[in-house]
């Protein structure tokens, strides 16, 4: 009896139906003999490779025919890793990347979590490198599934490659597709941010606790369509919002 783990009853039968008739290679064929032993069939699984691509893997494809452009200095950031841990920036620069968030450049989703609007980093970016010493370029191309887009990226700093990260971005319908890819870019560099030390008070579970208990309160609200009630996070300063009262 052939048992196959991990997969499901409809899953299995399919693949079951599928070793019986998929006929042998050529070279497992065995050859008429008298003393000829039975060729043992190859258990083969359709459809399930060992390993897959990424595009493979979410069952994507890619926006566009995507080929990687050089930046700078001839440089094709798509592949290379230039200056990737070479070297330390510069005290004044690591100063500005070091320096405490403002409470109220932080926000609060219902959930509790907290974060820093990605318009934030970009400012913070600015201040430390200056307006054109940075960049995000793209580090592979736009995958697009039924409902996710997402992109790898890297970080460039002063022609030195800094952090590399994947953005992605939920959408509902096609149409959304061009905002979800902007979505995607700036959620990569939220992400590629993070090895820069900027806004690192937002993993750090002393942070966070002082930071509810400081500036944000939990509240019961009412959903305005489906009338049901539950317990959201905000900050203090800030008024329920729709679609909640």
């Amino acid at each position: 009896m052939l048992i196959l783990r991990g997969l499901n009853a409809r899953t299995s039968l399919r693949m079951i139906r599928w070793v019986a008739t998929e006929p042998l290679p050529s070279s497992a064929r065995s050859t008429p003999s008298n003393n000829a032993a039975a060729v043992e069939r190859p258990l083969r699984v359709a459809n399930y490779p060992s390993h897959r691509t990424l595009r493979e893997g979410m069952n994507g494809s890619p926006l566009e025919s995507e080929k990687p452009s050089t930046y700078g200095e001839g440089i094709d950031w798509s592949s290379s890793w230039q200056g990737f841990g070479a070297k330390p920036f510069g005290n004044d620069v690591q100063k500005k990347l070091a320096e405490p968030l403002e409470p109220e450049d932080i926000e609060m989703k219902p959930d509790g979590m907290i974060y820093l609007p990605e318009i934030k980093y970009r400012r913070i970016l600015n201040k430390a490198f200056g307006a054109g010493g940075w960049g995000l370029v793209p580090r592979s191309e736009t995958i697009v599934t039924p409902k996710l887009v997402t992109r790898e990226y890297g970080l460039v700093c002063h022609n030195q490659l800094v952090s590399v990260a994947r953005g992605e971005q939920d959408y509902f319908n096609d149409t959304g597709i061009p905002t979800a890819t902007e979505g995607c870019k700036s959620n990569a560099l939220m992400r590629c941010c993070k090895d820069l030390g900027i806004g690192s008070e937002l993993w750090d579970p002393v942070f966070i606790k002082k930071f509810k208990a400081q500036y944000c309160v939990e509240k019961f609200v009412e959903h305005v369509t489906t009338k049901k009630k539950r317990k959201i996070w905000l900050r203090k300063d800030r008024q329920v919002e729709y679609p909640y009262k």
